[in-house]
């Protein structure tokens, strides 16, 4: 879907999952938008989304001034990539590139500078591609977790307070968020945005930067040569380490290309020996115009030609990811929507291993699940495995499973060989589509020990240890007292990582 419509719908899971709940939307509401969604006839998950989503957002924008505004905003405009050139070309040209006393030291001025920044640039780019190649890495870019750092700094969105609304309308929609009880459901929304649109916003700074790359090597051209139309520029060359031969070898190699472009030729060793310049010397050097115009064609082909079209392929990118944006539609909330629109309840299959669970875990896992799974869950709980006889239940689970889950003590010690492959053979046997999750009961252990913190933390490190070797991450909960908002945000967490697959 569109970046409109994305934004709308992660405003939306954020209202309806945030703890606390907002007030200004109820389960009525909810269902409204269901009822309309359905009547519109989305074939697929995703138009059902957006469409419900749509219809929230006209109930919901008026109740939430905050919301409403920032959904109204447009995050990005092409002209900005027009002023980031313009601002390169002014710099460029502005800049005393060649030097002062009107002297081109050849192996001294700015222009090398941005040849080397530019070589760096295009080695990590290739390097990176590389990697992801080699690797098949589903983890995101550099550029990618660069921007989700920098978006960080300011991820509070209007209703507590941030970088993406001015500071009249930041001020006013904070106190509207915070008097409507809101601002918990636009700090959810600034992190699902944020990690949805790391690659859009990626992409988007990469056309910017390689545009103004370009630009600043345009500029420093202009410089040169309008400099040139009223200055007389003479070349020289000094180095205390460098002789004759080692330096002309230098500019002969970097200069090559330009060289065989222009046809304009290097002087031979003896002649740039000639143009040496000693600390205090008045010697005037030869004139700069050949010199002007092999750095020109350098700088042309090196920077401004691959810089310029690595712009326009970002560009592309940005204004394909623009229209595609990329909802995670495993997580639990899409699952629950997509039920909804296929009209099934979710099938929850809990598996517990080496301990019973108790009428009353039953009940804390229905209280767990049915937030983020819908009140009409299907809830089974398997036998028992006893302790050592993983191997022995190796029949697959029930096709139309929605969620497999994988049900332990805290007490117990966690064992790759036991829990762990239990663990593994459970993923395995589940049907298609549904996600295999780590759930950790701590009413038990608490019952024992009591309020010991120390001994709490070390045996979630050491679970946390066994799911992250699993390529998971732990739900922990009591299943005799669960808390609904910290169970809610560990199950989405692991609906995130199931079992099985890469992390993120």
């Amino acid at each position: 879907m569109d970046e409109a419509a994305a934004r709308e719908v992660l405003m939306l899971q954020a209202f309806e999952t945030a703890q606390p709940a907002s007030p200004n939307w109820s389960d009525d509401d909810r269902a409204w938008a269901t009822r309309l969604a359905l009547q519109d006839g989305g074939a697929d998950a995703p138009t059902f989304i957006a469409h419900r989503a749509r219809h929230a957002t006209q109930r919901l924008a008026p109740r939430e001034p905050g919301a409403a505004k920032w959904l109204a905003r447009r995050l990005w405009r092409w002209r900005w990539v027009a002023w980031a050139m313009l601002g390169g070309v002014v710099i460029g040209v502005l800049a005393d590139s060649i030097g002062s006393g009107q002297r081109i030291n050849l192996l001294a001025p700015p222009l090398w500078g941005v040849l080397a920044w530019n070589a760096v640039v295009y080695l990590l780019l290739l390097g990176h591609g590389l990697a992801r190649l080699l690797m098949r890495r589903t983890r995101p870019g550099s550029l990618v977790r660069l921007v989700q750092r920098a978006l960080r700094i300011g991820r509070g969105l209007p209703g507590a307070g941030n970088m993406f609304a001015s500071a009249s309308a930041s001020a006013s929609a904070s106190a509207s968020a915070t008097a409507s009880g809101s601002a918990p459901a636009l700090r959810t929304f600034a992190a699902l945005w944020l990690r949805c649109s790391a690659p859009l916003s990626a992409a988007r700074a990469a056309t910017v930067l390689h545009a103004a790359a370009a630009a600043l090597a345009l500029g420093l051209v202009a410089g040169l040569y309008l400099r040139g139309l009223v200055l007389d520029y003479r070349a020289a060359w000094e180095s205390t380490f460098l002789s004759a031969a080692s330096a002309h070898a230098v500019l002969a190699t970097v200069l090559a290309p330009a060289v065989a472009l222009s046809g304009i030729a290097l002087p031979d060793v003896a002649a740039f020996e000639a143009l040496r310049s000693v600390h205090g010397s008045a010697a005037p050097g030869a004139s700069a115009a050949a010199w002007i115009h092999l750095m020109t064609l350098t700088l042309l082909g090196f920077v401004v030609l691959p810089r310029a079209v690595l712009a326009l392929v970002a560009a592309l990118r940005a204004r394909w990811l623009a229209r595609h944006v990329e909802l995670p539609l495993g997580d639990a909330y899409f699952q629950w929507l997509t039920n909804q629109l296929s009209g099934t309840a979710a099938h929850v299959v809990v598996l517990p291993y080496a301990s019973t669970p108790t009428a009353q875990a039953g009940l804390g896992l229905r209280s767990l699940l049915a937030p983020v799974l819908g009140d009409g869950l299907q809830l089974q709980i398997m036998p028992t495995t006893a302790f050592g006889a993983e191997d022995d239940a190796a029949a697959p689970i029930a096709a139309g499973t929605t969620l497999v889950i994988a049900l332990f003590e805290l007490s117990a010690t966690p064992e790759p060989d036991s829990q762990g492959r239990f663990a593994q053979q459970l993923a395995a046997r589940a049907p298609a589509g549904a996600a295999t999750v780590l759930l950790i009961d701590e009413a038990a252990f608490k019952q024992r020990f009591g309020a010991d913190g120390q001994r709490l933390t070390q045996r979630r490190d050491a679970w946390r240890g066994l799911a992250e070797g699993l390529g998971s991450v732990a739900v922990f909960v009591d299943l005799a007292a669960p808390d609904p908002a910290a169970g809610e945000q560990a199950l989405q967490r692991a609906l995130r990582r199931p079992l099985g697959r890469a992390a993120p």
